[in-house]
């Protein structure tokens, strides 16, 4: 969704001019709201910018009695507060939100991922803590700050890559998958004022922003965007057609049309400021700030009752499919077994990444070559469940009609299994039925290490092997050096750990007197043969096989979301701005060699191309076609082959020529 939309906006703000556009924006009218004062949260002084947070909202609040004082509010700074939510919505009695974002300094606006363990938010400029930093004029901007959740509090503060110290950067909203971030800006470029941009996610970084175009800024102020599940922008503008100060807009970004900004007029919107709204997933409920007439305050927080949806929100239509989940062992119900739903789409495994993850191995086929291997995140790795199964090992789970699912269900002690379900639009609901195998088996955790300076080796391949049955069972070590298998009780095994330029080293674990624990660590210390191969997991020669670049038969284009490879290749290049690379193509055996040619080039310069719109710079990139030159089976001319056969030999190889030295 992440890049799609980018890419979208970046195509539509090419063909847009950039002179202001007519303003004939449209005006709705609700006649299901109802409003509600947040009277729990809402004092005399400032309160805005609510966000929902686990089973609440945080908000922004200048309610400190002590502190210093912004000459230009007449208040104390603002800081971030956390409330409960009462069964009808409404919020309780305020805590501080945290000690290590708030300052004695600004904070706030904040955005949250879906896990909840990751913080975006705004903070005054500052060179050190407690010490504003100011520009030549005097004016102290605003920054957007990330941190993550630690064992007591938020940690690892840092500010994003876009920020400067001579505008500001604020009011953060991040999209449901974690991926594309909107915020509001003055920095040189724009239309006037503040104006609304998108920012990607690349690995650990962030693109540089896009500005959002006519369509959405004026020449005045455009801030407090929030982007919600339906692809829906909400944000609040003083240059569009309103009431008065600040009004709340809506613009559907889901579709390659954008249409009509939209006003949402009455009740949200009244002549004062109306700000800062958050709506939820099913459109029905949410909130926003005003400084209306007969508020408790300054700005006040305000809760909205939509009967029936918010209108102009489309929303589609859920239906509840029913989850059982019993023991394989003795068909009793898995009570507190956890349920997550992952949306699927046809050209990816999952649509939004939160399931699996690409790491770098040695290739099954040819050790001596890398592929990119999707992952299935470790239980620490993945979001908060969805839902918990009952005291009758049942839940209920809503889903769209016709969309692909996996519904991944897992419990401590169990197999974790993955379903693929679609609920067909017209038909009954099928239950999702799931016996779950208890683990009759020890976990093995290992480590692989290079006996020079006992770092951790990513690629090594173990083989462990059941010398009762003689079954071998081979997997990799990942990033961090680190394998896991689990092996059967009442075994001997043997672990073999094989890498190019080291020793191959072997280890031994028995399973037959299991006492006690159900898990067992090895460290398998390998000694390097080679100097060049210190540099891990790559070095200069290495050979990446992108088996996940899907062409078309005939086509040089990459198929729509069929670049997951390359999308890790691209973070890769970003981890190691040294590296060098050649991308080779190869096609199929259908059509003469002169064409293949041709069409291989094509190939590899559309990946090349891919990379460049990722930030990667084209010096480092080279780019040849093999044509049919080199086949990996025997779809030969004349040979008839089924089409999974041909797409086999349509692949694109990466070579390294160029590789950091460590």
């Amino acid at each position: 969704m992440v890049a799609t939309m980018l890419t979208l906006v970046v195509g539509l703000l090419n063909a847009q001019s950039r002179a202001k556009k007519n303003d004939n924006t449209a005006v709705l009218t609700h006649y299901n709201v109802t409003l509600f004062n947040t009277t729990g949260i809402n004092t005399p002084h400032v309160e805005f910018s609510p966000m929902y947070y686990k089973k609440g909202i945080v908000f922004l609040s200048s309610r400190q009695k002590f502190g210093p004082i912004d000459e230009q509010l007449g208040e104390t700074f603002f800081d971030v507060y956390y409330s409960d939510l009462d069964p009808n919505g409404m919020p309780q009695k305020p805590t501080n939100f945290s000690l290590a974002i708030n300052s004695q300094f600004h904070e706030g606006p904040v955005t949250f991922n879906r896990k909840g363990d990751h913080i975006y938010f705004t903070r005054s400029n500052q060179s050190a803590p407690g010490i504003t930093k100011s520009d030549q004029k005097g004016n102290v901007w605003l920054k957007i700050y990330e941190a993550q959740t630690g064992p007591y509090d938020w940690e690892n503060i840092r500010e994003l890559p876009f920020n400067g110290d001579s505008y500001s950067c604020m009011h953060p909203s991040l999209s449901p998958d974690g991926m594309t971030l909107f915020f509001s800006s003055n920095m040189p470029g724009g239309y006037g004022g503040r104006d609304i941009y998108m920012s990607e996610k690349q690995g650990e970084t962030w693109s540089k922003p896009v500005n959002l175009g006519p369509e959405v800024n004026s020449e005045k102020d455009e801030a407090f965007p929030f982007f919600h599940e339906s692809g829906v922008l909400f944000f609040a503008s003083e240059g569009h057609s309103g009431y008065g100060g600040l009004d709340l807009f809506m613009l559907d970004l889901s579709t390659r049309t954008w249409g009509k900004v939209i006003n949402l007029g009455k009740p949200f919107n009244t002549p004062q400021d109306d700000f800062g709204m958050i709506v939820n997933a099913d459109g029905t409920s949410g909130y926003f700030s005003s400084n209306r007439d007969g508020g408790m305050g300054k700005d006040d927080i305000y809760f909205f009752d939509a009967n029936g949806g918010l209108q102009g929100l489309n929303v589609k239509p859920k239906t509840n499919a029913r989850v059982i989940v019993f023991d394989a062992s003795n068909s009793r119900p898995a009570i507190g077994a956890a349920i997550r739903v992952f949306e699927q789409s046809k050209n990816r495994l999952v649509a939004n990444e939160n399931l699996y993850k690409t790491e770098l191995i040695p290739s099954p086929d040819d050790p001596s070559g890398l592929v990119f291997k999707m992952q299935r995140k470790s239980e620490e790795e993945l979001e908060e469940p969805d839902q918990f199964t009952n005291r009758s090992g049942e839940a209920l789970i809503p889903l769209e009609e016709n969309q692909e699912y996996i519904v991944l269900i897992s419990k401590e002690g169990y197999t974790t299994q993955e379903v693929k379900y679609t609920m067909v639009s017209g038909e009954i609901p099928k239950p999702i039925e799931v016996a779950l195998q208890p683990i009759n088996c020890l976990g093995l955790a290992g480590t692989a290490m290079s006996s020079n300076g006992k770092r951790p080796l990513t690629g090594v391949l173990v083989r462990i092997v059941n010398t009762c049955t003689g079954k071998e069972e081979v997997v990799s070590t990942n990033a961090n050096g680190r394998f896991e298998s689990c092996l059967e009780i009442g075994c001997d095994y043997t672990i073999t750990s094989e890498k190019k330029g080291y020793t191959k080293e072997l280890s031994e674990i028995s399973t037959t007197k299991i006492r006690g624990s159900r898990t067992a660590e090895v460290e398998m210390v390998m000694t390097p043969t080679s100097i060049e191969d210190f540099a891990e997991p790559l070095h200069k020669g290495s050979v990446i096989i992108l088996e996940n670049i899907y062409y078309n038969f005939d086509e040089s284009s990459i198929r729509a979301g069929a670049d997951q490879d390359l999308d890790a290749l691209a973070q890769l290049m970003k981890e190691h701005p040294n590296m060098e690379i050649e991308l080779i193509a190869h096609t199929d055996s259908r059509g003469d060699n002169a064409y293949n040619l041709s069409l291989s080039l094509r190939r590899a310069e559309s990946a090349k191309s891919f990379l460049q719109n990722k930030g990667i710079a084209p010096n480092r990139i080279r780019a040849f076609g093999y044509g049919k030159s080199q086949l990996r089976n025997h779809c030969k001319d004349g040979v008839e082959c089924s089409d999974e056969e041909h797409q086999y030999n349509r692949r694109t190889e990466v070579i390294v020529v160029k590789m950091d030295v460590w």
